[in-house]
């Protein structure tokens, strides 16, 4: 729908109540009214959606980028996707170390190479040979996020704590684009890739749909995530929150929770969850700006 603004945000599902979240709500409340300004002007949801993920990762408030945990050997992996539903064009990286933006590393891979996702080392030196600043060896680059406890970072991984960033758009030339980062689980096993950098699990988007998920990654892989929601719009013809709530009730049949934001062709936002909470915002040419959890 041509001209027509609306960018939707989250900092992930893991939410714990009665925690003090007041600085991520002001936060994101800023986010989406640069993004939102953004858009009005013409930048497009590709670019919007970049850069407000980006902005997630550098605060280090969340459980993405600077808010990334350690996994059980200390070392901090992180994951990102992006995708451009009007071009049906992706980048992901996954397991990736030593960048300051996982998910400018993802938008690299879109725009400089034939591939979707790349992973471990081989990401790590493409980020770095695409000008992505490397994190080097500085003591304070990581920072425990708002609402987290060091004792709830320093578990193994049955306890299955989780955070992810993401964001979707749509821009005044009709476009959908949607973006996801995440530092994983906490004390995950080495090596270990959830559904953020996945296409079509964690990070969506074409011409119906950008939607971007959270939660524990391993069973919104198993229930189809993100495509999911397009496949029950396009072909079962459901709405989009029915079908947000529908993929979501597979998620909690298989022991997982977590939730998604999501967005149709009409620019109108839909938020879903089934944990505790969701840290999510939106703002747009046809809506009143909002930020909760």
């Amino acid at each position: 729908m041509k001209d027509r603004w609306t960018l939707a945000i989250h900092g992930g599902a893991g939410v714990k109540p009665g925690r003090d979240y007041s600085e991520v709500v002001a936060h994101m409340t800023q986010l989406v009214a640069t993004g939102e300004a953004r858009l009005a002007g013409g930048a497009s949801a590709l670019d919007t959606v970049e850069q407000a993920v980006a902005d997630m990762e550098a605060s280090g408030l969340y459980v993405a980028g600077r808010g990334s945990p350690p996994g059980l050997d200390g070392s901090v992996e992180m994951d990102a996707a992006i995708m451009d539903g009007a071009l049906m064009r992706a980048g992901a990286v996954a397991v990736i170390r030593d960048v300051e933006s996982p998910v400018a590393a993802a938008r690299a891979v879109l725009e400089r190479t034939p591939h979707v996702l790349l992973a471990g080392e081989g990401a790590i030196r493409f980020a770095h040979q695409a000008g992505v600043p490397p994190i080097g060896k500085r003591p304070d680059f990581f920072r425990l996020p708002v609402g987290v406890q060091q004792s709830e970072v320093d578990v193994g991984p049955d306890r299955l704590g989780h955070g992810t960033v993401g964001a979707v758009a749509l821009d005044r030339e009709g476009r959908l684009a949607a973006a996801t980062s995440t530092g994983g689980i906490y004390g995950k096993r080495p090596g270990r890739v959830g559904d953020a950098p996945v296409l079509g699990a964690g990070t969506w988007a074409d011409d119906i749909l950008a939607a971007s998920c959270t939660g524990i990654g391993e069973m919104f892989i198993l229930s189809g995530g993100a495509r999911d929601v397009s496949a029950r719009m396009r072909y079962g013809g459901q709405p989009l929150v029915e079908a947000c709530e529908a993929m979501l009730a597979e998620v909690a049949r298989l022991g997982g929770d977590g939730g998604i934001i999501a967005m149709g062709a009409d620019g109108i936002p839909a938020f879903a969850w089934n944990s505790a909470g969701l840290k999510r915002a939106a703002a747009g040419s046809h809506l009143q700006p909002m930020a909760a959890i």
